[in-house]
């Protein structure tokens, strides 16, 4: 058996091969353009072969390529793998072959990789991001040319009554030729936004997970979605305090003996899925209720997951109208709440897996 330390780049790669039956070691740069890498990894064909990389992006070519030839390729944590490094001196060879030794001593940080499937699904949500992006830019351009003619409306400008006050303003040959161009754009961008957001509420209804998710507040198919596609089976973690660090939603802290220092929140993980739910603590400065669209997508849910979701209705609004009344800052106090709503969502998650196993094993 071959086992490889590959330190990966978009344009090349080293690696530092050890075979296990002879002690042998080998080192190589294999460049991605001239196919020397592909070539590389198909000539080790028929043997078995364990290659270990560092979480990365644009990789999707490298994993199929050794999933046709066989290979077994592992991730590891990226943040944990350069905190074993004890050496100040960083180059890619010695990456490559401190991939390797981790590898070889059974230390190497794997973490869990998500499917094909569930890729091709989170570029759906990303896309949809993006183009929302996209059409806040233009919104607020267009915002400006009105305010420049002392047109001030805020959100009704997005009205038809709004369209119309924005299409008829006296503007100067480029300033009306640059409204055009840009209202051409934004009624493109809904277009195609509306089509993205009726895709991921259909993907949302197929899916059980994000279905009970939506018994909470603020939690609608885009939140919900999100969370299953990010984050897998929730039961991976052992605990809802190990989902918040997960997402970074934890505070930072640098304590020593009798000193206690904490700072702002480690924003590691996923930030795409750390602001939706953040988001969604938003929903919980109401009283708790069950309005008709709450009550609608609660239909087919379980008893155990509305109590939970009721539960941590009243449990998030009295912690923000606690913290509110102490005067905390509204973002401390929207993050401390999707804190404990992340806690309600692991506890929904988990139950609802465990159903799911129980019912396969029956």
């Amino acid at each position: 058996m071959k086992i490889i330390g590959c330190d990966f780049h978009p344009s090349f790669q080293q690696v530092s091969v050890l075979d296990l039956e002879t002690k042998q070691r080998v080192r190589k740069k294999l460049d991605h353009a001239s196919g020397e890498a592909e070539q590389f990894y198909r000539g080790l064909q028929g043997e078995a072969v364990k290659v270990g990389i560092e979480a990365c992006g644009n990789t999707g070519w490298f994993e199929r390529l050794l999933a046709e030839c066989g290979h077994e390729l592992v991730m590891g944590n990226a943040a944990r793998i350069r905190a074993m490094a004890v050496r100040k001196q960083k180059t890619d060879e010695r990456d490559a072959e401190h991939l390797l030794e981790l590898l070889e001593s059974g230390k190497f940080p794997v973490i869990w990789v998500p499917s094909a499937e569930n890729r091709d699904l989170r570029q759906l949500l990303l896309h949809r991001h993006k183009l929302v992006q996209m059409r806040t830019r233009i919104k607020n351009q267009l915002q400006h040319l009105a305010l420049n003619q002392g047109l001030q409306k805020k959100r009704q400008l997005w009205t038809v009554r709004g369209r119309q006050w924005l299409e008829q303003l006296s503007l100067s040959p480029w300033s009306e030729r640059r409204r055009c161009d840009l209202l051409v754009l934004l009624d493109g961008l809904q277009e195609r936004i509306t089509e993205l957001s009726q895709a991921v509420e259909e993907q949302a209804r197929q899916n059980e997970r994000a279905q009970l998710l939506q018994t909470h507040p603020g939690v609608g198919a885009i939140t919900a979605l999100a969370f299953v596609l990010v984050i897998g089976e929730v039961s991976r973690f052992e605990r809802s305090r190990k989902l918040t660090s997960y997402l970074g939603l934890i505070p930072s802290e640098d304590s020593s003996g009798k000193r206690t220092r904490r700072g702002s929140i480690t924003k590691t993980g996923n930030a795409h899925l750390r602001r939706i739910v953040v988001e969604a603590a938003w929903s919980y400065h109401r009283p708790p209720c069950i309005w008709y669209g709450l009550r609608k997508r609660q239909e087919s849910i379980s008893e155990e997951a509305k109590e939970i979701a009721w539960k941590a209705q009243h449990r998030l609004h009295k912690r923000y109208m606690r913290l509110a009344a102490a005067g905390k800052d509204k973002r401390k106090i929207t993050t401390a709440v999707a804190r404990e709503l992340l806690g309600f969502i692991w506890a929904i998650g988990t139950r609802a897996e465990t159903t799911v196993r129980q019912r396969i094993a029956a």
